[in-house]
C-alpha cells in the first residue's frame, strides 16, 4: 500500500482552455466558489473588492465576442508572488507544480498581488458570511479563510488531497489524477486539466493555436489557451486593459 508522505513522483499540473468552446456561462466561477468555500459577495462588492478565485472576461474582437477564464497561472519560473512574500506564505510545490497560498502565514501586505502580472490574486476584505443554513454545505476539505489575507486558485487542492488519499489506499504509485471543480462543471468541456509530464497532454498544450498570457515575461505560466481565431488571440494581447475593464 502506498503511504501518505512517502516519496511521490512529481507532476506538473496544468490547464488547457479552449476559448472557441467557452461561451461565458460562468459555471466554472460558481463551481470554484462552492468547492473552495468562497462566500457569496456582498451587495456592495466590486471587481476590486470581490472574492473571486476565477473570473471570466469578455473579449471584444471587432466581431463575435469571446470569453476568457482567468485564474492563478501557477507560474513555475521565478514565481513572482513567491519571490516577494516576506512571510513565506506562498510556496511553489515541486511535487505538483502548484503555487500554494498559506493563509495562516499571510499578514495581508499584498506584495504578492502587486507582483502578480495576471492580477489573479484577491484580498479578503471581510470575514466570511453565508446565508442561514448554507454553512452546513461547506466543503470540509477546504479551510475557511478570515479577512486580512490574500487568496487565489490552487487547482482545487482539496480534491488533489482526496485523490492522494485514495491512491494511497489503493496502493497506486506515481502522480495522482483528479479534476478541479471548474473543469468538471464546464458544460462546454472547454477546460481540460492534466499533467505536463504526460506526453499526450503536453503535446496538446503545444499544438498550433495554443498560447499563454504574457508569455514573454518568462514566468512559465501553466494555464494554456487555445483558439482558432486570430482576432481572439490578438485581443488577449491587451490583457491588462481587459482586467481593468
Amino acid at each position: 500500500m502506498r503511504k501518505l508522505g512517502a516519496e511521490t513522483k512529481t507532476a506538473r499540473y496544468a490547464m488547457l482552455i479552449d476559448l472557441d468552446r467557452c461561451n461565458g456561462c460562468g459555471a466554472c466561477m460558481v463551481a470554484c466558489a462552492v468547492e473552495n468555500n468562497v462566500p457569496p459577495p456582498q451587495a456592495s462588492a466590486t471587481p476590486r473588492t470581490g472574492l473571486n478565485w476565477l473570473r471570466v472576461f469578455r473579449l471584444k474582437t471587432g466581431g463575435r465576442d469571446a470569453f476568457i477564464p482567468v485564474m492563478c497561472m501557477q507560474c513555475e519560473d521565478e514565481t513572482p508572488c513567491q519571490s516577494v512574500c516576506p512571510q513565506k506564505a506562498v510556496e511553489f510545490d515541486p511535487v505538483t507544480g502548484i503555487v500554494g497560498q498559506i493563509p495562516e502565514r499571510c499578514l495581508g501586505c499584498r506584495y504578492c498581488m502587486a507582483a502578480c502580472p495576471y492580477q489573479a490574486r484577491v484580498f479578503n476584505w471581510r470575514d466570511p458570511q453565508w446565508p442561514a443554513g448554507m454553512e452546513k454545505a461547506l466543503n470540509p476539505r477546504v479551510s475557511v479563510r478570515q479577512r486580512g489575507t490574500v487568496e487565489k486558485c490552487n487547482f482545487c487542492h482539496g480534491r488533489w488531497q482526496a485523490a492522494l488519499e485514495k491512491a494511497a489506499h489503493d496502493g497506486e504509485e506515481g502522480p495522482v489524477h483528479y479534476t478541479p471543480a471548474c473543469a468538471e462543471a464546464c458544460p462546454a468541456q472547454a477546460i481540460r486539466f492534466g499533467d505536463l509530464n504526460d506526453e499526450e497532454f503536453a503535446a496538446a498544450c503545444h499544438e498550433q493555436g495554443v498560447f499563454r498570457l504574457l508569455d514573454t515575461l518568462g514566468t512559465g505560466p501553466k494555464v494554456f489557451y487555445r483558439t482558432s481565431r486570430a482576432e481572439v488571440r490578438e485581443a488577449t494581447r491587451g490583457f491588462g486593459e481587459v482586467r481593468r475593464g
